[in-house]
């Protein structure tokens, strides 16, 4: 079945899409305003999107018409914020992190985490994330009622027993125990439910054809 996006309402294009886009990491957000008060809130519109300079993505969307989030309006001040992917067991912790408390609320306090300091950027990450990664601003992307916010990552925090060897930068992927976004306003997924499918050089594919005649 067709939708054209240029015939329905907006508030139906985003339900196609979050219904049929999945599954979606989520990364809880980090930032810090000019007087240094701490704001974290999970996303799922995030992802990385290349790797000389690394750099990620997240798409901020608006508090009220004309208003920024807490999240956008502090990474526009300070150009500063920390990435950290949510394990299976901090998954209620961050659902805590997703109501629309007032800005002067620290929402880690009210979760239960706990903010650690980070290595090269002024604000914190999250204890409990097994991944975080610091990140200074690259891009303020305009997209509609959303902003897309580009962040390059000066450095990356992996939990020391998911990490297989420094050396070779071998990382126990399964071991994070991360959960990704589906369909629905409180629908997630395991990452434990793997499958491997090895990638082919075109002699192999070549060969794999000649097999099957």
């Amino acid at each position: 079945m067709l939708f054209d996006f240029s015939q329905i309402a907006p508030q139906d294009a985003y339900k196609l899409v979050v219904s049929s886009v999945v599954p979606r990491p989520i990364a809880w957000v980090v930032t810090q305003d000019a007087a240094g008060v701490v704001n974290a809130a999970p996303y799922s519109f995030f992802n990385a999107f290349s790797d000389n300079p690394v750099v990620v993505g997240i798409g901020c969307g608006p508090k009220a018409p004309g208003a920024l989030k807490d999240t956008a309006a502090n990474i526009k001040e300070t150009g500063q914020f920390t990435v950290c992917l949510v394990p299976e067991q901090a998954i209620h912790a961050m659902n805590a992190t997703a109501v629309d408390f007032a800005p002067e609320v620290d929402e880690l306090k009210e979760a239960g985490l706990t903010a650690l300091p980070s290595a090269k950027i002024r604000p914190p990450r999250i204890a409990e994330s097994p991944v975080a990664l610091e990140c200074e601003t690259f891009q303020l992307v305009p997209a509609g009622r959303h902003t897309i916010v580009l962040g390059k990552v000066l450095a990356i925090h992996i939990k020391d027993d998911c990490v297989l060897d420094a050396a070779k930068c071998y990382v126990d992927t399964p071991k994070l125990n991360l959960v990704g976004r589906m369909h629905g306003r409180g629908w997630y997924t395991r990452t434990t439910d793997r499958l491997e499918v090895p990638r082919m050089t075109v002699a192999e594919w070549e060969a794999k054809k000649k097999a099957a005649e």
